[in-house]
């Protein structure tokens, strides 16, 4: 037995080494092959290979290389580091474009380079430390209709592949992205390219708001940047966006990727490197394991410019990102870094997206810039008001997945003109209208800031937003017209508080509050409510944009208004202790203040009781020659108010007085008249009724003429020519009889309050708009 298993045991060992020499022999005649065989014969079968795997024409153009190489110095352990590796490069690489794009390539590279591990490959596992880029640049086109070339049309497979793709990092030089998109008007030419070392996003954040505070200088000025920075500096979200980056990034699992920095360093290195000398960079960027290294905070790798337009206007920006392969990295935020100047609009961010291959959420601080806040409807869909220049800052978080998208502008602070604006607001994206509510507080609210809102800035105002509109020569009421058509692209729910009102000594406004709906292109403001003179003017109005022309619905009651502090510049004013009250009720048509005051309709009531007035004012009214020199060189007295009432009909735009009457204990001053708000024009006869006898008192009706831009005030001068004559004519006679006419008698019974307040019990009404007011009947005098 012995004898013949010797030669069974050396056959064996003959075909094994006769095996094993194959073996070696077919690796070396491989090996040869592999080193000297010319790859670019191999091409074409590529070529049509990937073209049809991708429907698109492909192309390697230059040349074709494998070679075997060692293995990056990260993997060499133990005996695999014996194994060489083969290294795969090409040359000149074009992806063709569909035949109706621009451009006649989807994609270009200069080169690209890497190298497989050889053992995984027997487990179906295609193993790559890094992919090296040099000059790749993509072209991006959708045209009207929606068409796009970034979608191809891959073959369908049935099962799943069985081999699985482990790529470590992606290094390249200086990429290029081309961007052309008729559906939103909107053309980019961007380039990205490795930072030269990686930068912590703390560092950034600073950065930015140090960029930003000069950006909101140029909106708002110096002063106002500087209040700004004050404010943001009390706010709590300030420094909440780095505190909760460093939170989650220590939070974040032991097993998380950090191929962030990895990619940052083989970025950086290849940078420097040059496209040969990459190979090496990203290899030696392998990412790093160790507890240290999965819970550092997230790191910019990458940094980026682009330059285009949007919607015919100018686009700038720059700013950084996180590495290529922490987007797939669901496990920790992905940073982001945007500085944007779109027109005048300046928009930055710094922050991170959570799960960034599926756009999860976001964590940013948002500052904006511009001239007006109207400007952002055509970068963020939301319809804001005409505003003074404007800076913000706050903090944005955003959840896009998991149900509807929802963006919530948090705890920001900001500068609008000379008023400061704080408070929250949320975006809702719903079924029809997306929503935006909030709260906004002013602590501190300039009233000339409000202007624009309805058009009644100054031109100079008008010019530094941007507004084009032209508003007639003498005309008061702004003719700038509502955008109502933004109006049905969004419903709001909005309370807003003015604290503080900063105002001019003549108009008494203290605080300003009110409850803003917008629903299916109807605004309602209800309560508009202000705090005037120690009492309130309390409304609502209702602007119907879903229809063209607006209809508007106007509703206001003033309450307590104190006469001493509605006139406050005014010094005879301040002895007057009396109080207004009054309500109003309009109707109208019309896509602009200008017009909806000249098709208005309703009626407007207005009284003063128990008070009192300075006797100035009503000598003056009365042209009482003598009192008036008297208290100009002596003093003022009181004279009690024993009532005054306006009861005005506005019919088609024309105002008309049914009652408009002023009692005291020494005149009753009648007004009559009307007031076109249509042309601008005032027709005004105010007729003063002594009681008593006064000396020197021409007592002659006051003719209010002109327009609201230029108003005139004389006397009725045919009254006053017969006045006048007789004074001549009893001169000539005797000179102490021409004292006679200026000598007024009584000519006013008993009081007319009662009568007035009679006619005021009954609130104003107004039709529904476009439905005409009948006009004041008019009774023979």
């Amino acid at each position: 037995m012995t004898t013949r298993a010797r030669p069974v045991s050396r056959m064996a060992l003959r075909i094994a080494g006769w095996t094993l020499g194959a073996i070696v022999l077919l690796i070396t005649v491989l090996v040869v092959v592999f080193l000297t065989f010319d790859w670019n014969r191999a091409r074409p079968w590529v070529d049509d290979k990937v073209s049809a795997a991708i429907g698109r024409p492909f192309a390697i153009n230059g040349d074709l290389k494998i070679g075997w190489h060692n293995a990056p110095q990260e993997w060499l352990t133990g005996w695999r580091a014996w194994i060489p590796w083969p290294r795969f490069s090409a040359a000149n690489i074009t992806i063709g474009n569909p035949d109706w794009a621009q451009q006649k390539y989807f994609a270009t590279l200069d080169e690209i380079d890497f190298q497989v591990a050889v053992l995984p490959l027997l487990r179906r596992k295609i193993v790559i430390p890094s992919i090296n880029l040099v000059n790749p640049s993509v072209d991006l086109e959708r045209v009207l209709d929606g068409t796009n070339n970034w979608t191809f049309r891959l073959p369908s497979s049935s099962t799943p592949s069985e081999w699985k793709l482990d790529l470590h990092n992606v290094a390249f030089q200086k990429g290029r992205l081309l961007l052309s998109d008729q559906q939103n008007e909107l053309t980019l030419d961007g380039t990205i390219d490795t930072l030269s070392q990686p930068i912590p996003i703390g560092e950034v954040l600073r950065e930015q708001e140090k960029a930003s505070r000069q950006h909101s200088a140029e909106a708002v000025g110096a002063s106002g940047a500087a209040k700004l920075s004050r404010q943001a500096a009390a706010s709590s979200s300030a420094s909440a966006v780095e505190q909760s980056v460093t939170a989650s990034s220590t939070n974040a699992p032991a097993t998380a990727s950090a191929a962030v920095i990895g990619s940052a360093s083989a970025a950086s290195e290849a940078s420097a490197g040059g496209g040969a000398s990459a190979h090496g960079a990203a290899a030696a960027s392998t990412p790093t394991s160790g507890r240290a290294a999965r819970n550092a905070p997230p790191q910019y790798a990458l940094g980026w410019s682009v330059k285009g337009e949007y919607k015919r206007t100018t686009v700038e920006g720059s700013g950084k990102l996180g590495g290529i392969l922490a987007l797939q990295d669901a496990s920790h935020p992905y940073p982001v870094q945007v500085d944007l100047r779109i027109g005048d609009t300046r928009i930055a961010v710094a922050g991170t997206l959570s799960d960034p291959a599926h756009l999860a959420a976001l964590d940013l601080r948002l500052w904006l810039q511009g001239r007006s806040m109207a400007r952002l409807y055509d970068i963020t869909g939301i319809p804001l008001p005409e505003t003074p220049p404007f800076a913000t800052d706050g903090r944005l978080f955003a959840r896009l997945q998991g149900g509807p998208m929802v963006f919530r502008y948090e705890d920001f602070t900001g500068r609008v003109g000379g008023s400061d604006i704080n408070g929250t607001l949320v975006y809702q994206q719903q079924t029809p209208r997306p929503v935006l509510s909030g709260t906004l507080v002013s602590n501190v609210l300039q009233l000339s800031d409000l202007g624009p809102i309805i058009g009644a800035d100054s031109r100079a105002s008008r010019r530094q937003r941007g507004d084009t509109s032209s508003q007639p020569a003498g005309k008061v009421l702004p003719v700038e017209e509502f955008r109502t058509d933004r109006w049905k692209t969004l419903d709001a729910d909005v309370h807003f508080t003015g604290r503080r009102i900063l105002r001019s000594k003549s108009l008494p406004i203290s605080d300003l509050y009110t409850h803003l709906i917008l629903d299916n292109g109807i605004l309602t403001l209800d309560p508009l409510r202000f705090g005037v003179a120690g009492g309130s003017l309390a409304g609502t109005i209702r602007l119907d944009g879903s229809a063209d022309p607006l209809a508007g619905r106007f509703s206001i009651a003033a309450r307590h208004l104190r006469l001493k502090q509605m006139f406050p510049t005014f010094a005879p004013m301040q002895t007057s202790l009396g109080e207004v009250n009054g309500d109003v009720a309009l109707s109208a048509l019309g896509n602009s203040p200008a017009r909806l005051a000249a098709t208005s309709n309703g009626e407007i009531k207005l009284l003063v009781n128990d008070g009192a007035i300075s006797n100035l004012l009503l000598e003056a009214a009365g042209l009482n020659v003598a009192n008036v020199v008297y208290n100009r060189l002596f003093g003022d007295k009181t004279t009690r108010i024993n009532c005054a009432a306006a009861d005005v009909v506005v019919s088609k735009g024309v105002a008309e007085p049914r009652i408009f009457a002023l009692d005291t204990a020494d005149a009753l001053i009648n007004v009559d008249g009307k007031v076109d708000l249509s042309s601008e024009d005032l027709d005004l006869t105010i007729r003063p009724h002594t009681k008593g006898f006064r000396v020197f008192s021409l007592r002659s009706p006051l003719h209010v003429g002109g327009t609201f831009a230029r108003p005139k005030v004389g006397v009725d001068i045919p009254a006053l020519a017969l006045r006048g004559g007789a004074v001549v004519g009893l001169a000539l006679i005797n000179p102490f009889a021409a004292l006679i006419p200026l000598l007024a008698p009584s000519n006013v019974g008993e009081s007319p309050c009662a009568q007035m307040f009679a006619s005021m019990r009954a609130l104003p009404s107004a039709p529904p708009p476009g439905v005409t007011k009948p006009p004041v009947r008019k009774t023979a005098r």
